[in-house]
């Protein structure tokens, strides 16, 4: 592995059961994810795009192991990312985390914002005091855009924009060194999507974090990716320097997805 490399991924599987009729007890297997391969260097943003249902999430739920794979390796900093367990899996987890795409669902709405963001420090870091966890979970708001008087409020009272960003520092609360945001901003409005993605982008500069962004919108990923792939039925069709894929797409897909993007008129 390269030293610049902070995750390898060779070929990467996962399928699922799928029934093959509503009046029988046959089933066969869906392919989700078809022998995914990618590396990704310290400090980039790899975007992931293709249509609903390509695979996407899968792929992103395997590289945090909230699923599974069938088969395939991932190496993080060159330590068995699939073959970590107990305290090396507890030490590999906190350096990798996920902003979801619904800052609804993804917010426990019993607990105080306060509470939510600092939930992680509560576990990895218990040796924490309670003002040291309540001046860190400020700090972090603070970084994203939101002030200490949030810290005693509940997610409801906030709109989806400051939602988001809520989900963002508790990503972010434990300093990881990859972020991996599953469709950040498709349940925003444009303006306040576009807000969301100048936020991560900021915080990928300030914190050196590395960033998997991925979505269904070309648009999004044009934003930030510094190298695109493009997904289709579970597989990688195309992948390259963003300026590459994106100007001079190689793959009849990716030249389909981009020619369905709107124009602005002048």
């Amino acid at each position: 592995m390269s030293d610049a490399h902070i995750l390898e991924v060779r070929d990467l599987r996962k399928s699922f059961p799928v029934s093959t009729g509503a009046f029988t007890h046959s089933s066969g297997r869906g392919v989700a994810v078809d022998s995914v391969s990618f590396s990704l260097e310290r400090g980039e943003t790899l975007g992931i795009v293709g249509e609903s249902g390509c695979g996407k999430t899968t792929l992103a739920r395997m590289l945090l192991r909230l699923i599974e794979p069938d088969s395939g390796e991932m190496r993080f900093r060159g330590q068995d990312w699939l073959g970590a367990h107990g305290g090396e899996l507890r030490a590999l987890r906190r350096r990798i985390q996920m902003v979801f795409q619904d800052p609804i669902a993804s917010l426990n709405a019993r607990m105080r914002v306060g509470t939510i963001v600092g939930e992680p420090l509560a576990i990895h870091e218990p040796q924490l005091s309670r003002a040291e966890r309540r001046a860190r979970v400020a700090a972090m708001l603070e970084a994203v855009g939101l002030g200490g008087d949030a810290l005693g409020r509940y997610p409801h009272e906030f709109s989806g924009g400051q939602r988001q960003r809520i989900g963002i520092a508790r990503a972010l609360i434990l300093r990881p060194e990859l972020v991996v945001a599953d469709e950040p901003v498709s349940a925003l409005d444009v303006s306040v999507g576009a807000q969301i993605l100048e936020l991560l982008d900021r915080l990928r500069r300030e914190l050196s974090l590395t960033l998997i962004l991925i979505s269904h919108s070309l648009p999004v990923v044009a934003q930030l990716a510094t190298r695109v792939a493009v997904m289709q039925a579970g597989r990688f069709v195309e992948f390259g320097p963003a300026e590459q894929v994106l100007q001079a797409p190689q793959n009849a897909y990716t030249q389909a997805l981009i020619a369905a993007v709107p124009e602005i008129p002048a």
